[in-house]
């Protein structure tokens, strides 16, 4: 028992600093990795928390879960961008994968008029009838193209079929990129106070 209780700290020990070379020495199996300290967090919660990315891919390529949430429902990859460790929370998030429901990118409002200057605007996608918004109001454009009049994908579609020139026009004309959560996270030098958005 004790044998169990110094390995387990050794493992701790070896996520919170980012010593990936002990955590491959320690070989750490699922179940080991599966099991959750005093705090609720797995060994791959620590990882994440402390933000070395080469710790937390070890800790993947041994078998760790990078869906389990901690008592309070966070996933090792919000807690990496809780923590503004974007190259772990990046890591994290190809492991998951975006299936995973580990992150969704944000969409981007515009008004109605900047959509409608699109030369094919009436002609693309879903007809755009007297549900359409009125001049002034906002319209989303998501992270796959769509246009719906709500800030929910799939819901109020106003265009849903997207096609090569609208893509061009979302991104020369709107200037549209659809930032996610490692947009948030500060990059390295850079005050978080500081940050402007200039989508």
């Amino acid at each position: 028992m004790a044998a169990e209780q110094r390995r387990r700290d050794a493992l701790a020990d070896a996520c919170r600093t980012g010593d990936s070379r002990a955590i491959q020495e320690l070989a750490p199996t699922a179940a080991e990795l599966a099991v959750r300290d005093e705090h609720g967090w797995s060994a791959l919660d620590w990882a994440a928390g402390s933000g070395d990315p080469s710790t937390v891919a070890s800790l993947l390529a041994a078998g760790a879960d990078p869906a389990a949430t901690t008592g309070d429902e966070r996933t090792p990859y919000e807690i990496a961008v809780a923590a503004g460790h974007r190259e772990a929370a990046a890591v994290l998030r190809q492991s998951a994968g975006r299936a995973s429901g580990n992150w969704t990118p944000y969409c981007r409002a515009y008004p109605v008029a900047a959509v409608r200057a699109y030369p094919a605007w009436p002609q693309v996608g879903e007809s755009v009838d007297d549900d359409s918004p009125e001049e002034g109001a906002l319209v989303y454009v998501h992270d796959d193209f769509t246009v719906t009049s709500s800030i929910w994908p799939g819901e109020d579609v106003l265009l849903a079929e997207v096609t090569p020139g609208w893509e061009r026009f979302c991104r020369e004309e709107l200037g549209f990129s659809a930032p996610d959560d490692l947009d948030l996270i500060p990059s390295a030098g850079e005050p978080a106070g500081e940050r402007v958005n200039h989508g």
